[in-house]
């Protein structure tokens, strides 16, 4: 081996072990990720229980609980879009027979109901504990004149509506009047077996541009 192998030859095999381990942390975090949706899935496939006394935002977020209780009185709007076309996420307060309040994301309406009263009253609702992170320096303060909002924002709803900061995505609903419930947003993006693959056909191009060279030098040194 010429001196001139050397510097490209460490360079090839330093490149080629960094981007192997960047491939190998992706593979981690991978691996981490699935088992978190996972998670989430079983969770929403699993038996209802009833609501617990504190919710919490991270132990209990994706939790499925079946209530009853009453709704009614004011809506919150949330601006949307389904596969039929724009609409809102129609959000009311729900007490609870003792008293408790909490946030009901009923499901979306499209733009044209948005003015039709919608029955309220005695419901049983299965659905899953929700605290959706939609606000951002991006996402516009809500039109109240209008009431058309841009993201669920639980603190400022629950204030709004008067309620726990705990809101209630409806899967099921013994009342519907018009409302459709919609599948639970479960935003945890999974990008990871791309940046696997990624990383790996990097380190690959990074041999291979290696040996390329070094023969490169070898033919010029022969």
């Amino acid at each position: 081996m010429t001196r001139r192998m050397i510097f490209p030859l460490v360079l090839g095999i330093v490149g080629t072990a960094i981007l192997l381990s960047l491939g190998t942390w992706q593979l981690m975090r991978l691996q981490w990720k699935t088992q978190i949706l996972n998670g989430i899935e079983s969770r929403l496939e699993a038996d209802p229980v009833a609501l617990p006394d504190n919710p919490d935002p991270v132990a209990d977020k994706y939790l499925l609980v079946k209530v009853t209780g009453d709704i009614g009185g004011q809506e919150l709007h949330v601006l949307t879009f389904a596969d039929t076309g724009p609409g809102f996420k129609v959000i009311v307060p729900m007490t609870l027979p003792d008293g408790r309040r909490i946030l009901l994301d009923r499901g979306f309406i499209p733009e044209t109901a948005k003015q039709t009263p919608r029955k309220g009253g005695r419901t049983t609702v299965i659905g899953a504990l929700v605290w959706p992170q939609e606000t951002d320096k991006y996402v516009p303060e809500p039109n109240l004149d209008k009431n058309i909002w841009f993201a669920r924002d639980v603190d400022l709803m629950a204030k709004t509506l008067g309620t726990e900061r705990v809101m209630l995505s409806v899967l099921k609903s013994s009342n519907l009047s018009g409302v459709t419930p919609l599948p639970v947003n479960v935003n945890i993006p999974n990008r990871h077996l791309e940046y696997v693959l990624t990383w790996y056909s990097l380190a690959i191009i990074w041999i291979g541009m290696t040996g390329y060279l070094i023969w490169r030098i070898k033919r010029k040194t022969a």
